[in-house]
């Protein structure tokens, strides 16, 4: 690891972090040290960085503002790729945007409805970057990633950089290629349409009035913790099973949202999978119903 570092440096890749505790850089505030945390100054030092990654044969992740994530409490081994600035560009077309994978996804949402662009409404209470929303298709209000991306940019683990369309990203519910291929997400194409300005900041302003009033968003959370089965909704199984504020350690089901764990404050990574896994068979149990886990579980216990 110390060679790797030391390449990683002499190629000035950009700030090259050993030990460094995730906890720093996920939304819950929670997770163990990464071997290595990289952060590339833009594309090509991010290839660069591959490349010597990928000649050492060292596993590897990438991470974006870490939300929708939970990181365990051994940590990660081996490399995690964080993208920040140098990922963060954005051009508008016509009804086109291009965009990097480190862009807030909420931001893109709010800067395409100044350019009076409509189809990325659904974005604006969704936390996290363009390449994890683009890695989960993540969506909400019946729309997702899927319905408008053209194209994205993809840099493979050998370094070279290609360019994917939607077909080639295998989208589903909540899922993509990206989640059994390793590859990363560097930007993006969206297709959009012209809209009336007015409309589309009404309709963002009543999906952020509704989050704030059943979302705890002053409190460390990652987002929905269960994905919602069909016809339903998690958090409706989960509250009807009588569960909002149950506790584990310092990680609570939120008493505003039954689809929402939060952080007390000293939450472990351990006391969200105890109290995911004890909600699970309660809601089975007393539903029925099988629930699945949105959020993306990684690294050692």
């Amino acid at each position: 690891m110390q060679k790797l570092m030391g390449e990683l440096i002499e190629a000035n890749v950009g700030a090259v972090l050993m030990n460094e505790p995730l906890a720093n850089h996920t939304t819950w505030k929670i997770g163990g040290p990464a071997d290595l945390l990289i952060e590339p100054t833009d594309r090509e030092a991010l290839a660069r960085s591959m490349k010597l990654v990928y000649k050492h044969g060292m596993p590897w992740r990438v991470l974006g503002r870490g939300s929708n994530l939970l990181v365990r409490d051994g940590g990660i081994r081996g490399v995690v790729f964080k993208l920040n600035e140098g990922f963060e560009h954005l051009h508008f077309n016509g009804e086109e945007v291009e965009v990097g994978a480190g862009y807030s996804f909420i931001r893109l949402a709010v800067m395409a409805g100044k350019e009076g662009l409509t189809g990325l409404e659904f974005a604006g209470g969704i936390p996290g970057t363009v390449g994890g929303a683009i890695y989960m298709n993540a969506g909400a209000h019946g729309s997702d990633v899927s319905r408008i991306l053209q194209v994205a940019d993809v840099l493979l683990e050998n370094g070279e950089q290609v360019r994917w369309t939607k077909e080639e990203l295998g989208f589903g519910y909540r899922k993509s290629i990206l989640q059994t291929q390793q590859a990363i997400v560097t930007g993006a194409v969206f297709k959009l349409a012209h809209g009336d300005r007015k409309t589309i900041a009404g309709q963002m302003a009543s999906y952020k009035d509704r989050r704030r009033q059943t979302q705890p968003l002053s409190m460390p959370c990652a987002g929905s913790v269960f994905r919602n089965p069909p016809g339903d909704h998690a958090g409706r199984l989960i509250e009807s099973a009588g569960l909002k504020g149950m506790t584990v350690g310092g990680a609570q089901i939120s008493e505003k949202h039954a689809n929402f764990i939060v952080n007390l404050g000293n939450a472990k990574a351990q006391d969200v999978l105890d109290l995911m896994q004890q909600a699970k068979a309660i809601v089975a149990e007393r539903t029925g119903f099988e629930l699945v886990p949105e959020v993306l579980v990684i690294g050692e216990a």
